[in-house]
């Protein structure tokens, strides 16, 4: 009987007091913990559905919340895009100075959302190792002492692949002998907010470039 009263006791001290300190007096919430918490066990779980919007996470105070696992994963969501063109017909470049940003405009995905289709350009959520590759396949048949690709940081060439057109004359026919496809790879190490464009470097003042997907397009990928 005693042993009743006392836990009846217990229980109803505990449910007069707004917050409870295990290991402080100056409780700051309703369950204060001062201490390491350890749970000997615990009921399974086998809805799949519930157990991935139920994480526990602990702030830099210490206090126990609850967050969507879904906001969690796209905290660290790595960088995974490839992109190209949309239309069918063959992209016309014009160039002023030797160079022009390659107009890539769509995504076939982008899991973070980080390549801007109106800029033509991608910047960096998070910092890390990417892994970046780019391939255009020209349809000029014009002879330049100069046409390749460049892979650019910040407006800064990282990368390039580049290489004269050779032309030879048949019969007085002038005919191009050289591949039209250029393609360059390159791992990069980027902050936040850095960016990466993709350009055409020639002599030639224009520059017709295939819009097939097969043909010319660009991936980005963050390895770690």
């Amino acid at each position: 009987m005693k042993n009743i009263l006392l836990i009846a006791s217990f229980l109803f001290y505990f449910t007069g007091v707004a917050q409870v300190g295990i290991g402080t007096t100056n409780p700051t919430a309703t369950l204060d913990v001062n201490g390491n918490l350890r749970v000997r066990s615990t009921t399974t779980n086998t809805r799949e559905s519930v157990a991935k919007d139920s994480i526990l996470v602990s702030d830099s105070a210490g206090n126990i919340q609850r967050i969507s696992s879904k906001a969690v994963l796209d905290s660290r969501l790595k960088t995974f895009i490839k992109g190209g063109f949309s239309g069918t017909s063959d992209q016309s470049l014009t160039l002023s100075s030797g160079t022009v940003k390659i107009p890539f405009n769509t995504k076939d995905f982008d899991e973070n959302s980080e390549f801007d289709t109106s800029l033509h350009t991608f910047k960096a959520k998070t910092e890390g190792i990417y892994a970046i590759d780019i391939q255009i396949k020209a349809n000029s048949t014009s002879v330049a002492t100069n046409f390749g690709v460049s892979i650019q940081k910040n407006e800064t060439i990282i990368a390039r692949c580049s290489f004269s057109n050779i032309g030879i004359s048949v019969a007085f026919v002038n005919i191009n002998v050289t591949p039209p496809v250029r393609a360059v790879h390159t791992l990069v190490k980027l902050n936040v907010d850095d960016t990466i464009t993709f350009n055409i470097n020639t002599d030639l003042i224009n520059v017709g470039l295939l819009s097939n997907k097969t043909d010319s397009f660009f991936t980005i990928q963050q390895v770690r």
